[in-house]
Parts: structure tokens; C-alpha cells; sequence
């Protein structure tokens, strides 16, 4: 339920207009001053805020400025007598998002109100394309038949309605994020935002800022207040991958907002509350990672209240095959091609390979052999994988390809080794010494297993 801030010291007035918006299913939250105003905008979820311009204590333009700075995607909507309508316009000029001239018809008033939220939401969803998350509300595709991903979708179906946290577990590229989507698509969350981070992806130093935001002048360049993750999943989903590779430090602040549902922006003093569902995901035994003193024993706890562990393709052979013919429908559509057919050699083939990389390995094989698939069936003649891929190694009567293939991987893994090796383990250090991205450094540090 979205909450609705009202400032106005008529009672009468203030009295109709909470009657009003709880009526149309909103929790209206009424203040009479400009100090019970802020009191009020600093301890609830506020989704919009209709205030006076002439209160007893000040103007409603200190409750404009308050909410522009602290809650910078909550519409503030200004009424005002008809005498002061330049005023009123003067506050628009300043950030307020409409106003509305004293006696006014209540279902004008609601008008605003659901056009504002609306714009906010979509304010929202642009956010997250900046942020490449252009899969905001998307519904996820389900694919499989075995027994072990029945299980769990059985799961994900269960603590969907609740708000529990959720952790998913499993090797990299078996779809966490696609189940933490599916939990979100069948919560009553559904309609807000899905907001999903890779910490292994951002560099330690910058995480922080994403998470939390900042504001304006918080260091060099922060030219104005940003909304963090968290503050952008308000409403909603925030989804948290590969959660065993955040720092220590950070690590007790996400405990916070676990407990309390709240937080400050990196730079502010100012603490913000928020309603959201949290779900973090790992391909690392967490509970290793505590006995290691790299995890915190009670944000593991917190965070597993409900594990949900996805077995990895291999365990779950039944399912190769539906996944391989939706890929390569989903590929052939993209690329305006009629899809192919999987041949029977194709699917023995697929069948069995050992899939380390999971269903994203599969995904890049399937895509891989339709762009090289000129005809109506996809051959085995099109894929890059073998009966056995368990070695890297590649034995003395391999190809010629897979020789160079394998002197590659071995090359990277000694050079990646030798460059963590020197900056005692730092990845953003080994990252810049081997003139390589955070996020490929990650990448090629899972694929060959290196601690």
C-alpha cells in the first residue's frame, strides 16, 4: 500500500482528504505544521506528498526543499488559496511536481496524484535502463521438466506471496538471477521495480555508492543527490548476486538494512526507509566462507531463511534438450531466421557434454550454432563442445584447434595466478596490471578455479 504525506493545519480539510485517498486504497498520513511535516517525511515510506504552502510554522516550501533532497523521485504536490498562485507556481520552478488552487474538486486532486506516481515509476524504470536492468517487470522464461527444477520452482512458488529473504544457491550459470525474477513475477510486488546487482562485478571501492546512493557534494563529482539500489527497489525487489564476494565492511551495513529497513546515503546523515523484498544469490559455500572469517556469521543466518539450491545441467540432463530448442527459437527469432531442428545426432551430442559453464554455456553454444546454421537443422557440425570437456588439457592426438585452445586457458591461468600473486590477492589491482575489465578478471577467475 503506497503511503500519501498530507500537510495541512485545517483540520477539516485535513480530515477529507485522508478519507479521500484511503477510500481509493492509499495509507494517507496526516501532519498539521511544518515540524510534524518533516518528522513525518523522515519516518515513513512516503510515495507522494500534498502540502500547504502557508502553514503556522513556515512554508510548505521547507517541506518542498526537505523532500526534493532526501526523496528526490517522490512527486510533492503544492495547494495553495487562489491569492498565492505565483507562489505556487514559484515552488513547480522549484522541484514541486503540480499544484492545486483552494477549494479544489478531491477527484482532480486524486488525478494528480495517480499521474504523479505513475511518472515516478517511470522516472524509476529509466534509472535501471541507464544501469543496463532494461528487463524491468519482464516476465522470466521458465524451461525445464526434470524432477530437481520442478522442485525448485515448487519452492519458488511457496515463498513467493511472503516477504522472507531468499537465498539462492548454485553454480555460476544455472539461473539464479532467472528464479529471483520468477519470486519477484509471483509476489505482490509484481508491479514494482526488480532491481538486480552483481557485487562481484563492481569494484569494492564503488559498491557502496551503488547500494546506498549519495548526496550532492558526498566527494569529487557528486554534483547532485543520486538514489541508491535500494532506494530505487523501494516497493519492491532488490536482487543481490554473487553476495559471498562483498567486502566485510559492507557486509555489516547490508545486515542493517536486512534488520531495520533503513540506511543513509554515502555522505548523509540523513537515514531513509525502505519496504523491500531482499534475495542475494551465491556459487560459493557461504558457510565455508564464515568458518573462513571472510563471511559474517549472522548475515548468513539473516540471509538464509529460505535457501533455494539449483542443481547444476549435468544433474539435470532431462532438461538440455527443452532448453537447447527454446534458445534456438529465441536465437533464430532474433536473428530473422526460421528456427531449426535439433537432430537427433544434435541432442545425443548435447546430451552428453559436461556443461561446466551451466545454461549459459548452453545458451552461447546454441547461439553460436545458429548464426553458423544456413539450413533447417541444426548438425553437430555447428557446435564447439565434445562428448568429454572434463579436461582442459588437451590430449596428444587432439586437433590441432584444441591444442591452441587448451595452451591459451593454461597461459591465462598462470598469468592471472602470477598477477594476483603480486598484488597480494587484490583484484582491482591484478585487474589494472593485466589491462583487463574487474568483471573479465572475475569471469576468467571462476572458469578456471582459481582461490
Amino acid at each position: 500500500m503506497q503511503t500519501i504525506l498530507i500537510i495541512e493545519d485545517k483540520k477539516s480539510m485535513s480530515d477529507m482528504l485522508v478519507r479521500t485517498l484511503q477510500s481509493e486504497g492509499f495509507d494517507a498520513k496526516a501532519a498539521f505544521s511544518v515540524r510534524e511535516g518533516l518528522s513525518l517525511l523522515a519516518s515513513s515510506n512516503a510515495a507522494a506528498v500534498i502540502t500547504d504552502l502557508r502553514l503556522p510554522d513556515g512554508s510548505g516550501m521547507e517541506i518542498l526543499k526537505t523532500a526534493k533532497e532526501s526523496l528526490p523521485l517522490t512527486p510533492v504536490i503544492v495547494m495553495t488559496a487562489f491569492g498565492s498562485i505565483e507562489l505556487a507556481v514559484s515552488a513547480v520552478k522549484e522541484g514541486a511536481y503540480d499544484f492545486i488552487t483552494k477549494p479544489f474538486d478531491p477527484d482532480h486532486l486524486l488525478l494528480i496524484i495517480r499521474r504523479s506516481l505513475e511518472e515516478r515509476t517511470v522516472q524509476k524504470e529509466n534509472l535501471i535502463m541507464k544501469k543496463e536492468f532494461s528487463r524491468f517487470l519482464k516476465k522470466p522464461e521458465i524451461i525445464g521438466v526434470s524432477s530437481r527444477w520442478h522442485e525448485v520452482m515448487e519452492k519458488a512458488k511457496k515463498v513467493a506471496p511472503l516477504k522472507t529473504t531468499v537465498l539462492v544457491l548454485g553454480e555460476s550459470g544455472t539461473g539464479k538471477e532467472l528464479i529471483a525474477r520468477t519470486i519477484h513475477h509471483l509476489s505482490p510486488r509484481a508491479k514494482e521495480p526488480f532491481i538486480a546487482l552483481n557485487c562481484a562485478a563492481v569494484p569494492p571501492d564503488l559498491i557502496e555508492n551503488e547500494l546506498f546512493g549519495h548526496e550532492k557534494g558526498a566527494f569529487t563529482g557528486a554534483h547532485e543527490t543520486r538514489p541508491g539500489r535500494f532506494e530505487l527497489a523501494n516497493g519492491g525487489t532488490i536482487f543481490l548476486d554473487e553476495i559471498g564476494d562483498m567486502a566485510m565492511p559492507l557486509q555489516s551495513k547490508l545486515l542493517r538494512v536486512l534488520q531495520e529497513n533503513e540506511f543513509e546515503r554515502v555522505g548523509g546523515a540523513k537515514t531513509i526507509k525502505v519496504d523491500l523484498r531482499v534475495i542475494a544469490a551465491s556459487n560459493k559455500n557461504l558457510e565455508a566462507e564464515v568458518l573462513k572469517g571472510i563471511f559474517r556469521e549472522d548475515l548468513f543466518y539473516r540471509l538464509n531463511v529460505f535457501p533455494v539450491m539449483i542443481p547444476p545441467l549435468r544433474e539435470r540432463k532431462e532438461d538440455i534438450v527443452p532448453i537447447a530448442e527454446y534458445f534456438a527459437s529465441f536465437f533464430s527469432h532474433e536473428m530473422n531466421k526460421n528456427s531449426p531442428v535439433l537432430t537427433p545426432e544434435t541432442k545425443q551430442l548435447l546430451m552428453g557434454n559436461k556443461w561446466k559453464g551451466n545454461v549459459r554455456e548452453l545458451r552461447n553454444v546454441i547461439e553460436r550454432a545458429v548464426i553458423l546454421c544456413d539450413g533447417t537443422d541444426l548438425l553437430p557440425e555447428y557446435f564447439q563442445c565434445s562428448r568429454n570437456n572434463a579436461q582442459d588439457k588437451a590430449g596428444p592426438d587432439a586437433p590441432l584447434h584444441e591444442v591452441a585452445q587448451s595452451a591459451v586457458k593454461t597461459a591465462e591461468k598462470e598469468r592471472i595466478e602470477s598477477a594476483l600473486r603480486q598484488t597480494g590477492g587484490n583484484k582491482t589491482r591484478a585487474a589494472e596490471l593485466l589491462q583487463v575489465s574487474y568483471k573479465t578478471l572475475l569471469t576468467k577467475v571462476k572458469e578456471y578455479g582459481i582461490s
